[in-house]
Order: structure tokens, then sequence, then C-alpha cells
């Protein structure tokens, strides 16, 4: 999938006045590239329009206009565009309740390590997780995770055939398996495959 470049962007004056309309086309293609695993975690596959709506978002937020600061954002948000075999996750972990939320974080360290996808006839397929930073310490996990699943042709070639699709969380703590994934984050996947 092509990487963004400043080119594809646009100005604040025009997003401003587009943001109405193209915040509904990137919600509505959310929902079919995301999945709740359990109650209390949420995955995001990012591919080029989520991640462009991102850049644009934060342009806005921080009034960014000039070049220089325009190519950092793109550098800092460019990697989570599937390269054309793996898929690149955002993955929340969601309690409301900031007290439990502590407790949870600290009991579910590595939890990021334990998410998979599986294409139906293999093995599952573990995260690489938080490529850019490290995201947890000694007491807890973070609430924000960024995960990189890299498939093999065959398995890319197994699933544009209709093989079914497995995602799960596999943690002493938090053990959840969606089996198949929904056709419609399916189909979505499959369209960031080569």
């Amino acid at each position: 999938m092509k990487k963004l470049a400043a080119s594809d962007l646009l100005s604040l004056e025009r997003y401003s006045r587009e943001r109405p309309e193209f915040r509904t086309r990137v919600i509505a293609h959310k929902k079919n590239r995301q999945l709740n695993v359990g109650g209390h975690t949420l995955w995001l596959f990012e591919d080029r329009l989520t991640v462009q709506y991102q850049v644009q978002e934060m342009l806005r937020t921080e009034r960014i206009f000039e070049a220089e600061g325009i190519a950092d954002e793109l550098a800092a948000y460019n990697p989570l565009i599937p390269d054309g075999r793996n898929w690149k996750v955002t993955f929340l972990i969601e309690y409301p309740d900031p007290e439990v939320r502590r407790v949870q974080l600290e009991k579910l360290r590595g939890i990021e390590d334990r998410c998979w996808v599986q294409v139906s006839g293999y093995e599952r397929v573990f995260a690489i997780a938080d490529e850019d930073l490290e995201r947890e310490n000694e007491v807890k996990t973070s609430a924000v995770h960024f995960l990189r699943f890299e498939l093999t042709q065959a398995m890319a070639e197994k699933l544009k055939g209709g093989a079914a699709l497995s995602i799960g969380i596999d943690h002493p703590e938090y053990q959840h398996q969606i089996s198949p994934a929904p056709d419609n984050v399916r189909a979505s996947l499959i369209s960031d495959l080569d």
C-alpha cells in the first residue's frame, strides 16, 4: 500500500471545509476495520485512509502548515500503513473506570505480544509489537499499542481463496477469540494484501 506524501494531504483551510464529509466517510470505513476482542480491547486495522485521517487531524489540532512539520507527521504515521503482506493494528485496552484500568494494566503486562491472527490451516501469527518505542514498564502495560502481523504469501493466497480468519488474544489474564472474523472485517483485510 502506497505511503502518504505531503501532496496527498489537504491544506488546513480545505480540510476545515471538507472535514465533516471526510470524517463521515472515515467513520463508515473504520466500521469494517475494527473489532472488539473480548469486552476490553479494540483492534483498529489501519490502512492509508485511516492514517490520512489521523495525520489530517493532527495537522488541524496542532495548526501545522509548514513543510517540516508536515514531514514529521508523515514520518510518524506512515509506518502504520500496511506494506502488502502485513496488517498494522492500533490496539486499545479499554476500561472506563480509571482505578479498574490501572489494576488491569498491571495484570495485562505483555498482552501486546499475545495478540494473534490465524488463517485456517496455518499456525497462529503473533504480533510484533511497539516497534517505534517501548510502551510497557516493570509495573504496567500501556493502554495503546501498535501491532504488526506478518503473513506469508501462502496465507494471503488462502485468505483470498476463501479461508476463514480467526483473531484472538492468548494472555493468562485475558483470553478471547473471534472465529471466524466477521465477513466485513475479513474482506477489508484481504484488500490490504497484494
